[in-house]
């Protein structure tokens, strides 16, 4: 993406995203809204103010999409600590518009050589899932620090050094602690408390979660990202840096705790081996329109991709609210099925992706969808019969569908690329192991394996990546940006997506009404979960009446997204107006 202007634009942008920071991400900054913007220039929409102002500021004196993208997740590392950062990894989606194509970059976390299938297992059983997440077991090798330095170099105009100095103000700076930031450390502060790096940082000395207003500062961390500008990613891979994860996640340090920390296996060749991936994007035709999203070892593209060929056999946009809500439900509940038997990391599973995204495959799976719900957990269906190679069947039963938190973010550029990323540290609060002296949580992602099953295409292996669902998307119209979205939530990621999509492709609602409209997850379980705001809704009785059956969570995902409104580079960017405590959203030139 338009590294011609690298040279020219580098050390004016140095000096004005620092310059900017210091007036834009001062601590008393609020951390949430406008929650919606139009304009032009270029957009950028993440759950934080914070962040999405570096992002808005970097496009402002020159950058591209994929500068503002990074420098963006930098701060969001910095504020939404217990959903992102350096310890984590995620998936990057972007369009180059000079080349008019789509591409992904995958840096997703791996599992440490040593571990093999029966690693969170013990006395012939596996752990119950707090056992293994809140462990060393469970940190696989972090991804984000390559994962950005990767896409700067190939497809940005500025250095990593360039894009970390807003993060690096605001992390010394500090900002104001919000509601949702004391709830994040409330929810983990039963473990919280037994990691003594993790309790001086997040909790006061009474032991509670920091109190809302008060400004919270990280200069660790901003030590962290100054040693990554200086010494690019050996900063973070070797080094005392690399030294302090291994320790950390080898010798999880307790101090009376009431857990019990199992140690990791993690090695000094691991974090040097590390590298990301590019890989195709998956693809699918819907409604006339090119949704790509991201591939394995990601099941969102394929997944929101299966159930959407599912949906094209139905005019959903002329069916009655009820009947929409009840085929969408269905289309995920199958393709669910279908993603807990083969979907793995394609270096270690021969995973049947060609045959899952056919139309073929579509028509058999859509032919079990009656007017009233399937039985959870449903088998899946056989891929191969439609041009699908792979490994072999998966076992017929209902997948590892975990909630999870993560956070999202979605750019746009004056030459019309466009980046979709989430990334991640897998729970809220990862591990709950901070790295001691410099300041960030490492993962859980190896949690995301069927680290209960010795033979499923997820199980663990040494060196893999854990199957994600993750699921950034952009969609083209005519070969053009149309539409890009992306949240956080676990396996209801994939959902939200898909949600997102059909409200606005196929029920015609403007983007904004598509984020805040009420969600519902279904993911081949018994039960379909549900936010009370759609348990309201006058088409829930009915759709109970088809044997629906609903239990409740709070709230699900928290999203962004840009909707491209026409050939003269118009935007509408969006965030979620009330989730995780509202999102924002900024154009570089607002409509007036």
């Amino acid at each position: 993406m338009n590294t011609r202007t690298r040279r020219a634009v580098a050390p004016l942008l140095a000096i004005t995203i620092s310059l900017a920071a210091a007036s834009g991400a001062a601590a008393s900054q609020p951390a949430t809204g406008p929650a919606t913007a139009t304009g032009s220039g270029g957009a950028a929409a993440t759950v934080d103010r914070h962040s999405t102002q570096a992002a808005i500021d970097a496009l402002r004196h020159g950058a591209n999409a994929v500068d503002a993208a990074v420098t963006a997740a930098a701060v969001l590392g910095v504020t939404e600590p217990f959903s992102s950062g350096i310890g984590g990894g995620g998936f990057m989606v972007m369009y180059d518009a000079r080349r008019r194509r789509v591409e992904t970059i995958d840096q997703r976390e791996r599992a440490p050589q040593a571990m093999g299938p029966d690693a969170f297992w013990e006395n012939g059983k596996p752990l119950a899932f707090k056992d293994a997440r809140y462990s060393g077991l469970s940190v696989g090798v972090p991804g984000t620090v390559r994962g950005w330095a990767t896409a700067l170099r190939q497809r940005g105009t500025i250095t990593l050094a360039q894009a970390l100095k807003p993060a690096i103000k605001l992390a010394r700076e500090g900002f104001v602690v919000d509601a949702t930031f004391a709830d994040q450390i409330n929810q983990n502060l039963d473990y919280f408390d037994d990691v003594p790096a993790t309790k001086a940082l997040y909790l006061d000395p009474d032991g509670t979660p920091l109190d809302v207003g008060t400004t919270f500062r990280n200069p660790d961390l901003a030590r962290t990202y100054e040693r990554i500008a200086k010494h690019g990613t050996a900063g973070f891979y070797k080094g005392p840096v690399a030294a302090a994860i291994l320790r950390a996640s080898r010798r999880p340090a307790v101090s009376a705790a009431n857990h019990t920390w199992r140690p990791g296996v993690m090695t000094q060749h691991d974090l040097r081996s590390y590298s990301p991936v590019w890989r195709k994007p998956t693809h699918v035709r819907y409604r006339g329109l090119d949704v790509f999203g991201m591939g394995p070892p990601s099941s969102g593209g394929s997944t929101v991709g299966e159930a959407l060929n599912i949906l094209s056999g139905y005019p959903l946009g002329s069916l009655p609210r009820e009947q929409s809500r009840h085929l969408v439900l269905e289309a995920s509940r199958l393709a669910f099925a279908d993603r807990g038997a083969y979907l793995a990391d394609p270096a270690y599973y021969r995973v049947p992706l060609q045959g899952l995204l056919s139309e073929g495959f579509a028509a058999s799976r859509r032919a079990l969808i009656g007017d009233h719900a399937l039985a959870s957990p449903i088998g899946p269906g056989n891929p191969y019969a439609f041009g699908g190679t792979g490994g072999g069947r998966g076992r017929l039963s209902a997948d590892t569908t975990r909630a999870g938190s993560t956070t999202h973010l979605s750019v746009s550029d004056r030459w019309g690329d466009v980046v979709s990323y989430t990334f991640t540290i897998e729970s809220t609060g990862g591990s709950g192991l901070l790295v001691p002296g410099y300041g960030f949580l490492l993962n859980n992602e190896l949690t995301d394996f069927d680290y209960d099953s010795l033979t499923k295409p997820n199980r663990v292996q040494g060196g893999k990546r854990p199957r994600s669902s993750i699921s950034p998307t952009i969609v083209l119209r005519h070969g053009r940006p149309w539409l890009t979205v992306g949240s956080p939530g676990g396996s209801m990621i994939i959902t939200t997506v898909l949600q997102l999509l059909t409200d606005r492709i196929d029920l015609g609602m403007t983007l904004p009404q598509a984020i805040a409209d009420p969600r519902a997850s279904q993911r081949n379980t018994p039960a379909t979960a549900a936010e009370p705001a759609f348990l309201a809704l006058p088409e829930t009785a009915a759709l109970s009446a088809r044997g629906h059956v609903f239990t409740t969570t709070p709230e699900i995902g928290a999203s962004t997204g840009i909707k491209f409104l026409g050939d003269k580079g118009e935007v509408l960017a969006a965030a979620e107006p009330v989730r995780r405590g509202g999102g924002s959203a900024m154009v570089l030139r607002p409509t007036r």
